[in-house]
Order: C-alpha cells, then sequence, then structure tokens
C-alpha cells in the first residue's frame, strides 16, 4: 500500500477539477473548448493515427512549452523522416495557436489525466517514445507509459525547492519523477534537487527556447507594414522604436504613461490577449495616432505613432524592428519569453516577478535585462538609455551574446536521447518486437542489450 495515499489524493484532486471544468465550461467559451477538445481527442486519434506508423509524442501545456519542445520536433522531423509526431496540449491558449502546426502529423488536446483517458489514449496512439516540456507531471500516463516500457524524457525541465516533490508531505507523488527515463533540466540547481531524492538519471543542457529563437532570427518574416511604420523619419530627427511583447494591462498602464509624453518614440504593441475590449481600452489611453497591424495599410502605418499587433504568430520576427524591447507578464505570474526579444541585440525591460526566471536573471547581471516595478523606474531607465545611444547598443550587444552563449541545447538532447539507437535494433524496429513480447520482457531484454552496447 505504499504510496497509495498520495495516488487516491491526485485521482480525488483530478475528478474534482474535472467536474470544476464542466461547470465552468457553461459559462466560459475558453474552457469550453478545452473541455470538448479534451472529450474529442481520443476520437480524433482512432480517426487519424496510422496502424502502421511509428509515433513520437510530445506534451506541451501552452504555448511557452511547445516553443521548447518546438526545436527538437523540428530536428527530429528533418533527422528521421521514418517517425511521425504527435503534439498535444492542455491549454487552449496552446492549442487553438498551434492547431494547424505543420511540424507534427497530429495535434490534439490531452485528456485529462483519469486511469480510463490515460489508457484509451495511449491505446489510440502506441507511441514508441514521449517528450513531456517541462512542468508535465501526469502521474496516470507516466506510470502506463513506464508500465508499456516506452522511454520519456522531460525536456527543458526545471526545479526549485518549493515544488511539492521537494517537501516532507510530498515524498510519494514525488515517486512519479521515478517514471521518466532521463531528465534533460535547464540548470545545476535542479540537478542538485533531484539528488536529494535519489534521481540522478539527469543531464543539464539548458533551455531548447535559445535554439528556436535563433532559429527564428535566421528565418524571420519580412514585414512590410511594419517596416513602413519604423521607417518615417521627420528631417532632423531619429525616430527610435519600443516593442512591447505579451503585455498586460499593468505593463501598459506604465510605458502607454511615459510615451504619451515622449514623442520621439514609436511604439509597437502586442498584448498578450487580443481581445477587443482590451485593443479598445489601449486605444483609449493616447492621444497619439494608433493603427492596427490587420486594419492598416503601408502608406497609413508610415504616418501613425503607434501599431498595435491585433494577431498572432509575429512577435519573433517584429522584435528585430525595436530599439528598446519590453517583455510583458512581470506584473503577473510571470514573464514570458525573454531571449524572443534579446536575440535582437536590444536590452529588455521587465516587472518584478522574475525571481524563478533564470535568463531573466542572467541578463539583469550583465546589464542588459531592466527590471521595472513602477513607472518612476521605468521613467528613469528609459531617460538613461535615450541620453546615452552608445550605452544603450553596448547592452543591446550583452544581451544578443547571451542568447548565442546558451545555445545547443536541442543537439545535446537527441545526441543523449539516441533516437535511432533506441528505437531499432539492427534493423529490426521495437515496434514490431512489442507486438510479440510483453513490455516487462522487452524491458528486461533492453537491459541485458545495453550491457553489450547494443543498443545505447
Amino acid at each position: 500500500m505504499e504510496g497509495k495515499g498520495a495516488e487516491y489524493m491526485y485521482h480525488i484532486a483530478i475528478y474534482l477539477y474535472l467536474f470544476c471544468v464542466a461547470v465552468v465550461s457553461i459559462f466560459n467559451e475558453k474552457v469550453r473548448k478545452m473541455w470538448r477538445g479534451e472529450r474529442e481527442a481520443v476520437r480524433i486519434l482512432r480517426q487519424k493515427v496510422d496502424p502502421n506508423a511509428r509515433y513520437v509524442w510530445f506534451h506541451a501545456a501552452s504555448l511557452g512549452e511547445f516553443e521548447q519542445g518546438r526545436p527538437i520536433m523540428e530536428r527530429l522531423r528533418k533527422e528521421h523522416p521514418e517517425y511521425k509526431i504527435l503534439l498535444t496540449f492542455f491549454s487552449p491558449s496552446g492549442y487553438e495557436v498551434r492547431k494547424n502546426y505543420e511540424g507534427a502529423d497530429i495535434v490534439c488536446y490531452l485528456p485529462l489525466d483519469t486511469i480510463r483517458n490515460a489508457r484509451r489514449f495511449l491505446r489510440a496512439v502506441r507511441p514508441e517514445l514521449a517528450f513531456f516540456i517541462k512542468y508535465e507531471f501526469w502521474y496516470n500516463y507516466l506510470h502506463i507509459l513506464k508500465h508499456r516500457g516506452v522511454p520519456v524524457y522531460s525536456v527543458s525541465s526545471i526545479f526549485r525547492p518549493g515544488q511539492i516533490f521537494f517537501r516532507w508531505y510530498g515524498w510519494e507523488y514525488g515517486r512519479v519523477l521515478k517514471c521518466f527515463t532521463h531528465f534533460f533540466v535547464q540548470n545545476e540547481v535542479s540537478k542538485e534537487l533531484l539528488s536529494t531524492i535519489k534521481i540522478n538519471n539527469v543531464t543539464i543542457t539548458g533551455d531548447t527556447r535559445f535554439d528556436r529563437v535563433l532559429h527564428i532570427k535566421e528565418q524571420a518574416k519580412q514585414l512590410p507594414i511594419v517596416e513602413s511604420f519604423v521607417g518615417n523619419t521627420a528631417a532632423g530627427t531619429t525616430v527610435r522604436c519600443f516593442i512591447a511583447g505579451s503585455s498586460w494591462q499593468p505593463d501598459e498602464d506604465i510605458f502607454m504613461k511615459y510615451f504619451e509624453q515622449h514623442h520621439d518614440w514609436k511604439l509597437i504593441i502586442a498584448p498578450h490577449v487580443i481581445d477587443e475590449n482590451h485593443l479598445r481600452h489601449i486605444i483609449g489611453m493616447t492621444k497619439r495616432k494608433v493603427v492596427r497591424y490587420t486594419q492598416t495599410n503601408e502608406a497609413e502605418a508610415k504616418d501613425a505613432d503607434i501599431l498595435i499587433i491585433d494577431c498572432f504568430g509575429l512577435l519573433s520576427s517584429i522584435y528585430r524592428y525595436g530599439t528598446v524591447a519590453y517583455v510583458g507578464g512581470g506584473f503577473g505570474e510571470g514573464i514570458h519569453n525573454l531571449p524572443e526579444a534579446a536575440v535582437w541585440n536590444v536590452p529588455v525591460f521587465f516587472g518584478p516577478n522574475n525571481r524563478n526566471f533564470q535568463e531573466a536573471q542572467a541578463l539583469k547581471a550583465c546589464g542588459a535585462g531592466i527590471e521595472i516595478g513602477s513607472y518612476d523606474d521605468f521613467s528613469s531607465q528609459m531617460n538613461r538609455l535615450s541620453a546615452s545611444p552608445e550605452e544603450l547598443q553596448r547592452l543591446g550587444t550583452l544581451a544578443g551574446e547571451y542568447v548565442v552563449s546558451q545555445a545547443g541545447a536541442t543537439k545535446k538532447i537527441l545526441s543523449c536521447v539516441g533516437l535511432r539507437r533506441i528505437l531499432s535494433l539492427q534493423g529490426i524496429h521495437f515496434i514490431v518486437i512489442r507486438k510479440v513480447i510483453s513490455p516487462k520482457l522487452l524491458t528486461k531484454f533492453a537491459h541485458f542489450a545495453k550491457q553489450f552496447g547494443r543498443i545505447w
């Protein structure tokens, strides 16, 4: 009965959550999409899964985790086209944006982690390999995958002392971490924390997001409307552009006030939530000329002061046009994607909730990341940079150099995983073997072969 208490509590919590989602879905469109998507996931898999194909499964909670897994998916697809990719999301904010992602063969929601859902889901797809990105620790899925002998990897994960695994009352639930074949963590602290609960199958690889943003930089889109907007220079005046990405209202309350008084700067805003009421609120905060990306043209944008990005998928390319960047979320649960901005050699502003974000700490340490907690903070720092173009350029260079220095996680992960070696044995694929050999016997066979260097 060891560990059963935590297991029962987990299942109770899952069913309570399921009930709450069902109730809230009646009144909330976003939750309703998630509710329907999770219920339809198995049906979608049964329709789309090729029974003769070999699948690698990637699971991301939302859009941020997807971006961390994307470099691995795309490299795997390039180097191993013989395998198909299943991509699942938990959050509607991830699924709705990336449901048509061409880098995966199937994209769907992940049904909530009940025993029944996990069994039905895994029977439908039968993955040969699974990647769970960052914070994903679903008890039933992981235990069933382990029972079936499917290698499971935690990618770009990061651990902190306050997590339940490292609390005195969380040791039973912490046993779920034993289901992972290997952890690819972002830093030394994570590795040390895992060692305290006797988990040593850990490699420090860093964050795959750095690989992703460098790739984006190489493939960045040309955006004529944005180019026209930033290219309007009055006689004798240098127009500088401030890019606010993934902003929330507390962020906007600060920088909108500043730029209402400093007309020598242009402003591009890409709010985190693209909602008509929110967009109207932003427009109502200024008397300067505002245009919306989807409702303007190059000629009109040229004479505007503020450009609002009211669609998805452009922010990573838009940062290239900035003199200074601001990444939102730091007055809420936490800042969004800092490397996405820093890769373009610009200093980056962000709010005070950044302690648990190591890229923020690193950028602050070199001066390229600027924390602000109030309007006065923001105003003084902006005035400092505005008065010194040399300092602005120096800090931007440091930001770009930091991103480059952190690249390489994707290559390290796939090198350690050894995809072809895990999924095949002298030309005889494991999927064939698994049809005639029990998972437990297969695991023993793999261990035996390992000793002779036949698989790994």
